[in-house]
């Protein structure tokens, strides 16, 4: 049985390059997994292949074109490696669909390895995947990211590596006031606006908040059900202001989905709009604010104001507890952050108390009741 080998490297692990129409008839090519080498079958003499070309013969034909032909012929060669490379991680994100892996997961995972290539990789060589790592300038979260997207491509091909260890240390996520948040949800478009409102009343991922349909929103509960979990969350069905049902049934009905299903569109327009507050009130940590920032908001104030982490968990859709406890350690704000009123009768504390305002104690020499809530 005929064997095609590589004509550089002379490695026998290639694959099946499709056909070259020639005038003795088609020609198969080959693609070497090994140098990524692209060959034609050396059984057929009519063709050029790298062996049959004399290994003394000059690159240049002349000293002042030598500079510009070896810069060529590299460029050649790196283009070729990167083909290859293309191929590999064409054939990788495909047998990770088989495996039923998220396609936000492929998406990036292939990104992380497509720039390993670039920098300079060879993903078959897992030894120059950790120089390049270690020449990098990347921070150690990210980092981790590229080391978990190589290490599946890894297994997936059966390369041996070692990863190298990384040591990242949790921090925690910056919480604005409440004034801020509104102040950027104010300034918005309609459509962001509304976007940005369902993530502060219900601690939403963007992506999850993105896949809402219409049927998902019970006007007469004023509830909205969050039934496109993702990163392995649980289904839930979270209570929401009036406010927020208003705005919903103010946005034009042209599908299923309220939003845009396409969270990185959406967020692209809010990055853009964010800016521009940010610069017209000369605020920039508004630029700090992200979808999930909304999400931190949510669970540190629904922590300070029931003291219930099983209560936050749910509203999160936490399967683990351990992520949910982090926003207990949130809750330390200074006293210039809150607004502070009181109630002469059950009617005003009633509306205190919809707007959000937790009651702090009773003053029997004023005969009011003191309520607070944060800015």
């Amino acid at each position: 049985m005929y064997v095609a080998k590589c004509p550089t490297c002379g490695s026998t692990r290639i694959w099946r390059d499709g056909l070259r129409k020639t005038g003795s008839g088609n020609v198969q090519r080959y693609l070497c997994r090994n140098c990524y080498h692209r060959f034609s079958d050396t059984n057929h003499k009519n063709l050029y292949t790298p062996s049959s070309k004399s290994s003394t013969r000059q690159i240049c034909v002349s000293p002042e074109r030598k500079a510009k032909n070896l810069v060529e012929v590299e460029t050649q060669t790196k283009k070729r490696a990167q083909r290859g490379a293309t191929a590999l991680i064409f054939e990788y994100a495909w047998r990770t669909k088989k495996r039923g892996l998220a396609d936000s997961t492929i998406k990036q995972r292939v990104y992380r390895l497509k720039l390993l290539v670039k920098r300079g990789a060879n993903l078959t060589d897992s030894d120059s995947v950790s120089t390049v790592l270690a020449l990098n300038d990347w921070t150690e979260a990210n980092k981790r990211v590229f080391i978990v997207s190589y290490k599946d491509f890894c297994k997936t091909f059966n390369i041996t590596w070692e990863p190298p260890k990384t040591r990242v240390q949790r921090k925690l996520p910056f919480i604005p006031t409440e004034t801020k948040i509104d102040q950027l949800i104010a300034a918005c478009g309609k459509k962001t606006a509304t976007f940005m409102q369902v993530l502060k009343d219900t601690g939403a991922r963007g992506c999850e908040a993105s896949s809402l349909h219409w049927i998902d929103i019970d006007e007469k509960r004023s509830t909205i059900r969050i039934n496109n979990p993702v990163k392995g969350s649980l289904p839930r069905i979270i209570k929401v202001t009036p406010k927020t049902i208003a705005m919903i049934n103010a946005m034009p009905k042209t599908s299923d989905f309220i939003f845009n299903p396409n969270t990185a569109t959406i967020r692209k327009g809010f990055m853009k709009q964010r800016k521009k507050v940010a610069e017209t009130l000369q605020n920039p940590r508004l630029k700090q604010i992200h979808f999930h920032t909304l999400r931190h908001w949510k669970a540190t104030m629904e922590y300070h104001r029931t003291k219930d982490i099983l209560h936050v968990k749910q509203l999160l859709g936490h399967k683990k507890l351990e992520n949910t406890e982090i926003y207990t350690h949130l809750i330390n704000f200074e006293s210039d952050e809150w607004h502070v009123t009181h109630a002469k009768n059950l009617n005003e504390e009633s509306k205190l108390i919809e707007a959000g305002f937790e009651f702090i104690r009773y003053s029997e020499k004023d005969g009011v009741a003191i309520y607070r809530k944060r800015k």
